[in-house]
Protein backbone atom coordinates (compact mmCIF):
# COMPACT_ATOMS: atom_id res chain seq x y z
CA UNK A 1 0.00 0.00 0.00
CA UNK A 2 3.23 2.36 0.71
CA UNK A 3 4.27 1.77 -2.33
CA UNK A 4 1.09 2.47 -4.32
CA UNK A 5 0.75 5.71 -2.37
CA UNK A 6 3.88 6.98 -3.43
CA UNK A 7 3.25 6.15 -6.78
CA UNK A 8 1.02 8.14 -7.32
CA UNK A 9 2.60 11.25 -5.04
CA UNK A 10 5.00 10.70 -8.06
CA UNK A 11 3.05 10.54 -10.96
CA UNK A 12 1.44 14.05 -9.36
CA UNK A 13 4.66 16.14 -9.12
CA UNK A 14 5.58 14.22 -12.84
CA UNK A 15 2.45 15.90 -13.63
CA UNK A 16 3.72 19.13 -12.64
CA UNK A 17 6.86 18.79 -13.65
CA UNK A 18 8.91 18.18 -10.81
CA UNK A 19 10.59 14.75 -10.86
CA UNK A 20 12.74 15.76 -14.17
CA UNK A 21 16.25 13.96 -12.98
CA UNK A 22 17.84 11.29 -11.19
CA UNK A 23 20.30 13.68 -9.72
CA UNK A 24 23.15 11.60 -10.09
CA UNK A 25 21.89 8.78 -7.71
CA UNK A 26 22.76 4.85 -8.55
CA UNK A 27 19.27 3.59 -8.33
CA UNK A 28 18.03 0.04 -8.48
CA UNK A 29 16.44 -1.33 -11.51
CA UNK A 30 12.99 -1.18 -10.35
CA UNK A 31 13.32 2.94 -8.98
CA UNK A 32 14.61 3.44 -12.14
CA UNK A 33 11.66 2.23 -14.24
CA UNK A 34 9.42 3.89 -11.67
CA UNK A 35 11.08 7.05 -12.67
CA UNK A 36 11.23 6.12 -16.52
CA UNK A 37 7.35 5.19 -16.28
CA UNK A 38 6.69 9.10 -14.09
CA UNK A 39 8.53 10.71 -17.17
CA UNK A 40 6.01 9.66 -19.36
CA UNK A 41 3.99 12.17 -18.63
CA UNK A 42 6.41 15.35 -18.98
CA UNK A 43 5.64 16.02 -22.39
CA UNK A 44 2.37 17.19 -21.23
CA UNK A 45 3.35 18.14 -17.72
CA UNK A 46 5.98 20.88 -19.77
CA UNK A 47 2.97 22.79 -21.63
CA UNK A 48 1.23 22.67 -17.41
CA UNK A 49 4.89 23.79 -16.15
CA UNK A 50 4.71 26.63 -18.49
CA UNK A 51 1.58 28.22 -18.07
CA UNK A 52 2.27 27.21 -14.39
CA UNK A 53 5.40 29.60 -14.21
CA UNK A 54 8.69 28.54 -12.45
CA UNK A 55 9.64 25.59 -10.94
CA UNK A 56 8.97 26.63 -7.49
CA UNK A 57 5.63 27.52 -8.33
CA UNK A 58 5.17 24.37 -9.87
CA UNK A 59 6.62 22.54 -6.69
CA UNK A 60 4.18 24.54 -4.80
CA UNK A 61 1.45 23.40 -6.58
CA UNK A 62 2.37 19.90 -6.52
CA UNK A 63 2.73 19.47 -3.16
CA UNK A 64 -0.91 21.40 -2.42
CA UNK A 65 -2.38 18.89 -4.54
CA UNK A 66 -1.05 16.10 -2.61
CA UNK A 67 -2.66 17.50 0.83
CA UNK A 68 -1.74 18.74 3.91
CA UNK A 69 0.86 16.23 4.89
CA UNK A 70 2.87 16.82 1.61
CA UNK A 71 2.45 20.38 3.00
CA UNK A 72 4.14 19.80 6.17
CA UNK A 73 6.75 17.52 4.46
CA UNK A 74 7.76 20.45 1.89
CA UNK A 75 7.83 22.98 4.81
CA UNK A 76 10.14 20.52 6.44
CA UNK A 77 12.46 19.96 3.81
CA UNK A 78 12.89 23.69 3.37
CA UNK A 79 14.81 23.63 6.81
CA UNK A 80 17.52 20.30 5.61
CA UNK A 81 18.98 21.55 2.65
CA UNK A 82 21.57 18.85 3.55
CA UNK A 83 18.59 16.62 2.40
CA UNK A 84 17.24 17.96 -0.67
CA UNK A 85 20.06 20.73 -1.40
CA UNK A 86 19.79 24.39 -0.98
CA UNK A 87 18.55 25.28 -4.60
CA UNK A 88 15.25 22.87 -3.58
CA UNK A 89 15.29 24.17 0.02
CA UNK A 90 15.09 27.36 -1.40
CA UNK A 91 12.39 26.58 -3.51
CA UNK A 92 10.69 25.09 -0.30
CA UNK A 93 10.84 28.31 1.74
CA UNK A 94 8.57 29.91 -0.13
CA UNK A 95 5.91 26.91 0.50
CA UNK A 96 2.66 28.86 1.39
CA UNK A 97 0.75 26.78 4.12
CA UNK A 98 -2.98 27.87 2.29
CA UNK A 99 -5.58 25.19 1.33
CA UNK A 100 -9.14 25.19 0.83
CA UNK A 101 -11.25 26.03 3.83
CA UNK A 102 -13.68 23.19 5.32
CA UNK A 103 -17.42 23.92 5.86
CA UNK A 104 -18.43 25.98 8.77
CA UNK A 105 -21.36 23.77 9.84
CA UNK A 106 -17.97 21.05 10.05
CA UNK A 107 -16.02 23.74 11.94
CA UNK A 108 -19.52 24.17 14.65
CA UNK A 109 -19.11 20.19 15.08
CA UNK A 110 -15.48 20.55 15.91
CA UNK A 111 -16.30 23.45 18.20
CA UNK A 112 -18.67 21.32 19.50
CA UNK A 113 -16.51 18.29 19.44
CA UNK A 114 -13.93 19.88 21.53
CA UNK A 115 -15.31 22.13 23.97
CA UNK A 116 -17.79 20.13 24.91
CA UNK A 117 -20.69 22.34 24.81
CA UNK A 118 -23.06 24.15 22.07
CA UNK A 119 -21.41 26.43 19.85
CA UNK A 120 -24.02 29.53 20.86
CA UNK A 121 -23.14 28.77 24.71
CA UNK A 122 -19.90 30.38 23.98
CA UNK A 123 -19.92 32.54 21.17
CA UNK A 124 -21.97 35.04 20.09
CA UNK A 125 -20.96 34.72 16.00
CA UNK A 126 -18.59 32.45 14.71
CA UNK A 127 -18.31 34.18 11.69
CA UNK A 128 -16.78 32.30 8.09
CA UNK A 129 -13.03 31.31 7.89
CA UNK A 130 -10.47 34.06 7.37
CA UNK A 131 -7.68 31.50 6.42
CA UNK A 132 -6.89 28.09 6.16
CA UNK A 133 -4.08 25.90 6.40
CA UNK A 134 -3.11 22.23 5.72
CA UNK A 135 -3.78 21.57 9.77
CA UNK A 136 -6.15 24.08 10.80
CA UNK A 137 -8.24 27.13 9.67
CA UNK A 138 -8.95 30.39 11.77
CA UNK A 139 -12.55 32.23 12.08
CA UNK A 140 -13.52 35.15 13.63
CA UNK A 141 -15.73 35.19 16.34
CA UNK A 142 -16.75 36.80 19.28
CA UNK A 143 -17.18 35.38 22.97
CA UNK A 144 -20.87 35.46 24.88
CA UNK A 145 -20.02 36.94 28.36
CA UNK A 146 -22.55 36.06 31.67
CA UNK A 147 -21.99 40.32 32.48
CA UNK A 148 -22.18 41.61 29.13
CA UNK A 149 -20.64 42.51 25.91
CA UNK A 150 -18.21 39.66 24.49
CA UNK A 151 -14.59 40.01 22.90
CA UNK A 152 -13.49 39.52 19.50
CA UNK A 153 -11.17 36.50 19.07
CA UNK A 154 -9.61 33.87 16.82
CA UNK A 155 -10.98 30.80 16.39
CA UNK A 156 -8.44 28.26 15.65
CA UNK A 157 -10.02 24.87 14.43
CA UNK A 158 -8.10 21.66 13.33
CA UNK A 159 -9.53 20.03 10.40
CA UNK A 160 -11.77 17.03 10.53
CA UNK A 161 -10.06 13.42 10.74
CA UNK A 162 -6.80 15.40 10.04
CA UNK A 163 -4.58 12.79 12.46
CA UNK A 164 -5.85 10.09 10.59
CA UNK A 165 -4.79 11.71 7.08
CA UNK A 166 -1.28 12.60 8.68
CA UNK A 167 -0.41 8.99 10.23
CA UNK A 168 -0.99 7.43 6.70
CA UNK A 169 0.70 9.66 4.71
CA UNK A 170 3.72 9.82 7.57
CA UNK A 171 3.58 6.05 7.60
CA UNK A 172 4.58 5.69 3.34
CA UNK A 173 7.42 8.76 4.41
CA UNK A 174 8.92 6.27 6.74
CA UNK A 175 8.47 3.41 4.27
CA UNK A 176 10.37 5.65 1.45
CA UNK A 177 12.90 7.01 4.15
CA UNK A 178 13.71 3.05 5.13
CA UNK A 179 14.20 2.22 1.68
CA UNK A 180 16.60 5.31 1.02
CA UNK A 181 18.59 4.31 3.50
CA UNK A 182 19.02 0.62 2.78
CA UNK A 183 19.34 0.89 -1.22
CA UNK A 184 21.74 4.01 -1.44
CA UNK A 185 24.48 3.97 1.24
CA UNK A 186 25.61 7.92 1.26
CA UNK A 187 21.97 8.77 2.26
CA UNK A 188 22.45 7.60 5.72
CA UNK A 189 24.81 9.83 6.53
CA UNK A 190 21.92 12.95 6.31
CA UNK A 191 19.49 10.11 8.37
CA UNK A 192 16.55 10.05 6.60
CA UNK A 193 14.60 8.16 8.88
CA UNK A 194 15.35 10.53 11.82
CA UNK A 195 14.50 13.17 9.50
CA UNK A 196 11.06 11.65 8.72
CA UNK A 197 10.20 10.72 13.32
CA UNK A 198 11.55 14.83 13.34
CA UNK A 199 8.45 15.89 11.03
CA UNK A 200 5.92 13.22 12.84
CA UNK A 201 6.79 14.64 16.47
CA UNK A 202 6.72 18.12 14.82
CA UNK A 203 3.26 17.46 13.25
CA UNK A 204 2.00 15.72 16.42
CA UNK A 205 2.74 18.79 18.80
CA UNK A 206 1.30 20.89 16.04
CA UNK A 207 -2.34 18.88 16.02
CA UNK A 208 -2.54 19.53 19.84
CA UNK A 209 -3.91 23.12 20.18
CA UNK A 210 -3.17 22.77 23.52
CA UNK A 211 0.45 23.13 22.82
CA UNK A 212 0.29 25.99 20.98
CA UNK A 213 -1.38 27.56 23.64
CA UNK A 214 1.22 27.23 26.10
CA UNK A 215 3.77 28.31 23.41
CA UNK A 216 1.94 31.24 23.26
CA UNK A 217 1.90 31.50 27.03
CA UNK A 218 5.25 30.80 27.27
CA UNK A 219 6.75 33.67 24.78
CA UNK A 220 4.58 35.91 26.99
CA UNK A 221 5.90 35.23 29.54
CA UNK A 222 9.63 35.61 28.26
CA UNK A 223 9.15 38.81 26.41
CA UNK A 224 6.79 40.35 29.41
CA UNK A 225 9.44 43.83 29.68
CA UNK A 226 10.34 43.41 25.83
CA UNK A 227 9.81 46.69 24.20
CA UNK A 228 7.57 46.89 20.90
CA UNK A 229 6.64 43.43 20.53
CA UNK A 230 3.82 41.63 22.04
CA UNK A 231 1.77 38.37 21.74
CA UNK A 232 -2.31 37.75 21.78
CA UNK A 233 -3.74 36.56 24.64
CA UNK A 234 -5.13 32.97 25.31
CA UNK A 235 -8.69 32.21 25.87
CA UNK A 236 -8.35 28.80 28.20
CA UNK A 237 -11.96 28.31 28.76
CA UNK A 238 -12.30 27.94 25.31
CA UNK A 239 -9.50 26.02 24.41
CA UNK A 240 -8.89 22.58 24.34
CA UNK A 241 -6.25 19.67 22.01
CA UNK A 242 -8.81 20.86 18.91
CA UNK A 243 -10.00 24.71 19.45
CA UNK A 244 -7.81 27.41 20.19
CA UNK A 245 -9.22 30.62 21.37
CA UNK A 246 -7.08 33.85 21.14
CA UNK A 247 -7.71 37.54 21.20
CA UNK A 248 -8.19 39.19 17.94
CA UNK A 249 -5.33 41.28 16.77
CA UNK A 250 -6.60 44.56 14.95
CA UNK A 251 -3.78 45.31 13.39
CA UNK A 252 -2.20 46.03 9.92
CA UNK A 253 -0.06 43.18 8.18
CA UNK A 254 3.47 44.01 7.78
CA UNK A 255 2.93 43.47 4.06
CA UNK A 256 1.17 46.74 3.81
CA UNK A 257 3.47 49.49 3.41
CA UNK A 258 1.67 52.01 2.59
CA UNK A 259 -1.17 51.35 4.92
CA UNK A 260 1.44 51.22 7.72
CA UNK A 261 3.27 54.67 6.46
CA UNK A 262 -0.52 56.01 6.22
CA UNK A 263 -1.04 55.24 10.36
CA UNK A 264 2.11 57.25 10.83
CA UNK A 265 4.15 54.52 11.65
CA UNK A 266 8.01 54.37 11.61
CA UNK A 267 8.83 51.51 8.81
CA UNK A 268 12.55 51.57 10.07
CA UNK A 269 11.84 51.02 13.45
CA UNK A 270 9.35 48.34 13.01
CA UNK A 271 12.10 46.82 10.96
CA UNK A 272 14.77 46.98 13.70
CA UNK A 273 11.92 45.86 15.96
CA UNK A 274 11.30 42.57 14.14
CA UNK A 275 15.63 41.96 14.34
CA UNK A 276 16.41 42.86 18.01
CA UNK A 277 13.02 40.79 18.75
CA UNK A 278 13.65 37.36 17.31
CA UNK A 279 17.88 37.74 18.05
CA UNK A 280 16.34 38.02 21.94
CA UNK A 281 13.86 35.33 21.83
CA UNK A 282 16.51 32.74 20.13
CA UNK A 283 19.69 33.73 22.16
CA UNK A 284 18.22 35.20 25.44
CA UNK A 285 15.09 32.80 25.61
CA UNK A 286 16.06 29.53 23.50
CA UNK A 287 12.74 29.56 22.16
CA UNK A 288 11.58 31.59 18.56
CA UNK A 289 9.16 31.63 16.24
CA UNK A 290 9.92 29.35 13.88
CA UNK A 291 7.49 30.96 11.60
CA UNK A 292 7.69 34.73 11.37
CA UNK A 293 6.52 35.17 7.62
CA UNK A 294 4.77 38.94 7.17
CA UNK A 295 1.11 37.35 7.56
CA UNK A 296 1.94 35.87 10.81
CA UNK A 297 3.06 39.82 11.75
CA UNK A 298 0.91 42.77 12.68
CA UNK A 299 1.33 45.99 13.92
CA UNK A 300 -1.21 47.24 16.79
CA UNK A 301 -2.68 50.64 16.78
CA UNK A 302 0.09 51.37 20.05
CA UNK A 303 2.81 50.57 17.36
CA UNK A 304 4.09 47.11 18.81
CA UNK A 305 4.80 43.99 16.44
CA UNK A 306 2.40 41.28 17.24
CA UNK A 307 3.54 37.27 16.17
CA UNK A 308 -0.01 35.02 15.66
CA UNK A 309 0.15 31.48 14.73
CA UNK A 310 2.40 29.88 17.14
CA UNK A 311 2.37 26.03 15.57
CA UNK A 312 5.83 25.88 14.60
CA UNK A 313 8.39 27.05 17.10
CA UNK A 314 12.17 26.39 17.25
CA UNK A 315 14.13 25.84 20.46
CA UNK A 316 17.86 26.42 21.42
CA UNK A 317 19.69 24.60 24.33
CA UNK A 318 22.56 26.83 26.50
CA UNK A 319 24.62 25.38 24.40
CA UNK A 320 23.54 26.16 20.81
CA UNK A 321 22.58 30.07 21.97
CA UNK A 322 25.59 30.13 23.22
CA UNK A 323 27.10 28.92 19.67
CA UNK A 324 24.94 31.47 18.01
CA UNK A 325 25.71 34.40 20.21
CA UNK A 326 29.57 33.65 19.63
CA UNK A 327 30.00 33.58 16.31
CA UNK A 328 27.12 36.26 15.47
CA UNK A 329 29.68 38.36 18.09
CA UNK A 330 33.24 36.96 16.16
CA UNK A 331 32.36 37.81 12.44
CA UNK A 332 31.24 41.53 13.86
CA UNK A 333 34.68 41.56 15.63
CA UNK A 334 36.14 39.70 12.93
CA UNK A 335 37.87 37.32 15.49
CA UNK A 336 37.76 34.21 13.68
CA UNK A 337 39.99 32.22 16.19
CA UNK A 338 37.03 32.51 18.67
CA UNK A 339 34.49 31.01 16.33
CA UNK A 340 36.68 28.33 15.67
CA UNK A 341 37.04 27.84 19.29
CA UNK A 342 33.35 27.81 19.41
CA UNK A 343 32.57 25.32 17.67
CA UNK A 344 35.54 22.45 18.60
CA UNK A 345 34.36 23.62 22.07
CA UNK A 346 30.11 22.92 21.19
CA UNK A 347 31.38 19.56 19.29
CA UNK A 348 29.79 20.55 16.57
CA UNK A 349 33.38 20.24 14.79
CA UNK A 350 35.65 16.66 15.47
CA UNK A 351 38.37 17.70 17.92
CA UNK A 352 40.69 15.37 15.21
CA UNK A 353 40.15 18.46 12.71
CA UNK A 354 42.70 21.75 12.97
CA UNK A 355 41.16 24.96 14.74
CA UNK A 356 43.52 27.04 12.45
CA UNK A 357 42.73 25.66 9.11
CA UNK A 358 39.31 26.17 10.19
CA UNK A 359 39.60 29.28 11.82
CA UNK A 360 41.05 30.11 7.56
CA UNK A 361 38.07 28.90 6.49
CA UNK A 362 35.89 31.09 8.65
CA UNK A 363 37.92 33.65 7.26
CA UNK A 364 37.01 33.19 3.92
CA UNK A 365 33.36 33.72 4.73
CA UNK A 366 34.05 36.40 6.55
CA UNK A 367 36.36 38.69 4.88
CA UNK A 368 34.24 38.91 1.93
CA UNK A 369 31.72 40.61 3.98
CA UNK A 370 33.78 43.54 5.44
CA UNK A 371 34.08 44.67 1.63
CA UNK A 372 30.53 45.00 0.88
CA UNK A 373 27.79 47.57 2.47
CA UNK A 374 26.10 47.43 5.11
CA UNK A 375 22.63 46.68 3.80
CA UNK A 376 24.08 43.97 1.64
CA UNK A 377 25.06 41.56 4.54
CA UNK A 378 22.43 38.86 5.39
CA UNK A 379 22.91 36.68 8.53
CA UNK A 380 20.73 34.11 7.31
CA UNK A 381 22.78 33.85 4.11
CA UNK A 382 26.26 34.12 6.54
CA UNK A 383 25.09 30.90 8.44
CA UNK A 384 23.81 29.28 5.28
CA UNK A 385 27.63 29.39 4.01
CA UNK A 386 29.01 28.66 7.49
CA UNK A 387 27.15 25.47 7.64
CA UNK A 388 28.65 24.32 3.95
CA UNK A 389 31.99 25.13 5.13
CA UNK A 390 32.00 23.00 8.31
CA UNK A 391 30.36 19.85 6.30
CA UNK A 392 33.98 19.88 4.98
CA UNK A 393 35.23 19.31 8.63
CA UNK A 394 32.66 16.93 9.67
CA UNK A 395 30.45 18.86 11.15
CA UNK A 396 27.33 16.43 12.10
CA UNK A 397 23.61 18.04 10.68
CA UNK A 398 22.11 20.25 13.50
CA UNK A 399 18.77 20.19 12.53
CA UNK A 400 17.69 22.99 15.63
CA UNK A 401 20.34 25.80 13.99
CA UNK A 402 19.30 25.04 10.56
CA UNK A 403 15.55 25.79 11.13
CA UNK A 404 17.07 28.87 13.25
CA UNK A 405 19.08 29.44 9.71
CA UNK A 406 15.99 29.50 7.61
CA UNK A 407 13.75 31.51 10.51
CA UNK A 408 16.49 34.36 9.78
CA UNK A 409 15.99 34.35 6.43
CA UNK A 410 12.58 34.86 6.52
CA UNK A 411 12.73 37.27 9.08
CA UNK A 412 15.58 39.48 7.71
CA UNK A 413 13.67 39.06 4.31
CA UNK A 414 10.57 41.24 6.38
CA UNK A 415 12.47 43.58 7.95
CA UNK A 416 14.02 44.42 4.19
CA UNK A 417 11.37 45.26 3.33
CA UNK A 418 10.70 48.17 5.91
CA UNK A 419 13.72 49.15 5.30
CA UNK A 420 15.97 48.07 2.35
CA UNK A 421 19.25 50.08 3.92
CA UNK A 422 18.90 47.99 7.52
CA UNK A 423 22.13 47.26 8.71
CA UNK A 424 21.86 44.00 10.46
CA UNK A 425 25.67 44.70 11.87
CA UNK A 426 24.33 47.89 13.90
CA UNK A 427 20.86 46.04 14.59
CA UNK A 428 21.71 43.03 15.64
CA UNK A 429 25.07 44.59 17.98
CA UNK A 430 22.94 45.57 21.15
CA UNK A 431 21.33 42.27 21.74
CA UNK A 432 24.50 40.54 21.25
CA UNK A 433 26.54 42.07 23.42
CA UNK A 434 24.14 42.22 26.00
CA UNK A 435 23.74 38.51 25.97
CA UNK A 436 27.75 38.35 26.18
CA UNK A 437 28.15 40.61 29.01
CA UNK A 438 25.36 38.98 30.70
CA UNK A 439 26.25 35.19 30.42
CA UNK A 440 29.86 35.80 29.57
CA UNK A 441 30.60 38.29 31.55
CA UNK A 442 32.22 38.88 35.14
CA UNK A 443 28.80 38.45 36.59
CA UNK A 444 27.99 35.51 34.76
CA UNK A 445 31.28 33.94 36.17
CA UNK A 446 30.10 34.94 39.55
CA UNK A 447 26.83 33.20 39.11
CA UNK A 448 28.42 30.54 37.30
CA UNK A 449 31.16 29.33 40.05
CA UNK A 450 28.39 29.66 42.58
CA UNK A 451 26.50 27.06 41.04
CA UNK A 452 29.41 24.67 40.52
CA UNK A 453 30.67 25.61 44.20
CA UNK A 454 26.63 24.42 44.92
CA UNK A 455 26.76 21.12 43.09
CA UNK A 456 30.13 20.67 44.42
CA UNK A 457 29.06 21.10 47.96
CA UNK A 458 26.29 19.10 47.45
CA UNK A 459 28.80 16.10 46.68
CA UNK A 460 31.07 17.15 49.55
CA UNK A 461 27.68 16.41 51.43
CA UNK A 462 26.99 13.00 49.88
CA UNK A 463 30.47 11.93 50.37
CA UNK A 464 30.73 10.36 53.96
CA UNK A 465 27.44 8.58 52.92
CA UNK A 466 28.98 7.23 50.14
CA UNK A 467 32.12 6.15 51.70
CA UNK A 468 29.85 4.46 54.33
CA UNK A 469 28.38 2.51 51.39
CA UNK A 470 32.04 1.55 50.27
CA UNK A 471 32.60 0.50 53.55
CA UNK A 472 29.50 -1.53 53.98
CA UNK A 473 30.23 -3.31 50.47
CA UNK A 474 34.01 -4.32 51.81
CA UNK A 475 32.64 -5.69 55.34
CA UNK A 476 30.02 -7.39 52.84
CA UNK A 477 32.83 -9.57 51.05
CA UNK A 478 35.33 -10.03 54.11
CA UNK A 479 31.72 -11.65 55.66
CA UNK A 480 30.94 -13.70 52.50
CA UNK A 481 34.50 -14.48 52.63
CA UNK A 482 34.82 -15.88 56.34
CA UNK A 483 31.89 -17.57 55.67
CA UNK A 484 32.99 -19.59 52.51
CA UNK A 485 30.42 -17.65 50.44
CA UNK A 486 33.21 -15.54 48.57
CA UNK A 487 36.93 -17.36 48.10
CA UNK A 488 39.24 -14.45 48.80
CA UNK A 489 43.33 -14.62 49.29
CA UNK A 490 44.55 -13.38 52.58
CA UNK A 491 45.75 -10.20 51.66
CA UNK A 492 43.01 -9.17 50.13
CA UNK A 493 40.87 -9.86 53.10
CA UNK A 494 43.63 -8.14 54.94
CA UNK A 495 43.31 -5.26 52.44
CA UNK A 496 39.78 -4.64 52.77
CA UNK A 497 40.12 -4.84 56.48
CA UNK A 498 42.90 -2.40 56.53
CA UNK A 499 40.06 0.27 53.94
CA UNK A 500 37.31 -0.31 56.54
CA UNK A 501 39.73 0.83 59.38
CA UNK A 502 40.70 3.86 57.46
CA UNK A 503 37.52 4.95 56.45
CA UNK A 504 36.72 7.72 59.05
CA UNK A 505 40.57 8.80 58.12
CA UNK A 506 39.29 8.92 54.28
CA UNK A 507 36.47 10.83 54.99
CA UNK A 508 38.16 13.55 56.84
CA UNK A 509 40.70 13.73 54.04
CA UNK A 510 38.06 13.95 51.43
CA UNK A 511 36.31 16.67 53.37
CA UNK A 512 39.25 18.70 53.52
CA UNK A 513 40.24 18.30 49.87
CA UNK A 514 36.67 19.49 48.60
CA UNK A 515 37.09 22.59 50.94
CA UNK A 516 40.19 23.88 49.48
CA UNK A 517 39.29 23.13 45.89
CA UNK A 518 36.14 25.48 46.62
CA UNK A 519 38.73 27.97 48.07
CA UNK A 520 40.84 27.95 45.04
CA UNK A 521 37.84 28.18 42.83
CA UNK A 522 36.71 31.28 44.03
CA UNK A 523 40.20 33.21 44.15
CA UNK A 524 40.31 32.31 40.34
CA UNK A 525 37.01 33.24 40.00
CA UNK A 526 37.77 37.20 41.67
CA UNK A 527 41.58 37.43 40.24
Amino acid sequence: MHVVRLALAGRVLARHGVVVAGNGIALPTLARLALRLARLRLPFARNDAARAGDHRARLSAALVSLGPSYVKLGQFLATRPDVVGAQTAADLSELQDRLPPFSRELALEEVRRGLGAEPDELFEEIGPPVAAASIAQVHRGRTREPGGAGRDVAIKILRPAIEQRFARDLASFEFAARMIERIHQPSRRLRPVDAVATLARSVQLEMDLRMEASAIAEMAHNTRDDPGFRVPEVDWQRTSRRVLTTEWIDGIPLGRLDDLRAAGHDLAGLAETIIQSFLRHAMRDGFFHADMHQGNLFVDTAGNVVAVDFGIMGRLSPKDRRFLAEILHGFITRDYSRVSKVHFDAGYVPSHQSPEVFAQALRAIGEPLMDRDAEDISMGRLLAQLFEVTEQFDMHTQPQLLLLQKTMVVVEGVARTLNPRLNMWSTSAPVVEEWMQQRLGPEARLTEAGESASSLGRFVADLPELLEGVGRAAHMFSHMAEHGGLRLDSHTVEALAAARARRAWTTRLALWICATALVLIAIGTLA
